[in-house]
């Protein structure tokens, strides 16, 4: 199973990756481009990522959530360019009660923005272009003129 998409995210999808019988609650996560960061105007952004490397982080991070609840976990993140209002990463967890499915999927989508390798590239509105390396709090988000 893939977890970077270059294509639109469906919930509906997410949900029905993980649904099942014995399963009575499902909880998911949604992350959605905003118009602004910083207080500055965002237009658009892109999302890249070194696949093999975010691909096995992805992987050992659904592992150690269907290891530490009994849950099932469906997630992908985006790449290439979003606009605003599109779906850069969706996680859904399913588990017998509603307890589990929000700790994996709480879990997973903290550990997903603090170790995945996924860089995202913000275009404000008044031209300036930034990089920012999510997986680290202190990194710098620099503005350059492209």
């Amino acid at each position: 199973m893939a977890f970077l998409s270059a294509t639109p995210i469906d919930p509906a999808g997410l949900v029905g990756r993980v649904a099942s019988p014995a399963f009575g609650g499902v909880a998911s996560f949604l992350g959605l481009v905003r118009n602004h960061h910083g207080g500055r105007a965002v237009s658009r952004l892109e999302y890249t990522a070194y696949g093999p490397m975010a691909e096995a982080e992805c992987r050992r991070i659904v592992g150690e959530a269907e290891s530490r609840w009994q849950v099932r976990v469906a997630l992908e993140h985006r790449t290439g360019a979003l606009e605003i209002g599109d779906i850069a990463v969706g996680v859904a967890a399913a588990g017998a009660h509603r307890d589990e499915a929000f700790s994996a999927c709480r879990y997973v989508i903290e550990e997903v923005k603090a170790r995945v390798p996924i860089w995202k590239k913000e275009f404000f509105q008044d031209g300036d272009v930034a990089w920012v390396d999510p997986t680290s709090a202190s990194a710098p988000h620099e503005a350059v003129r492209e």
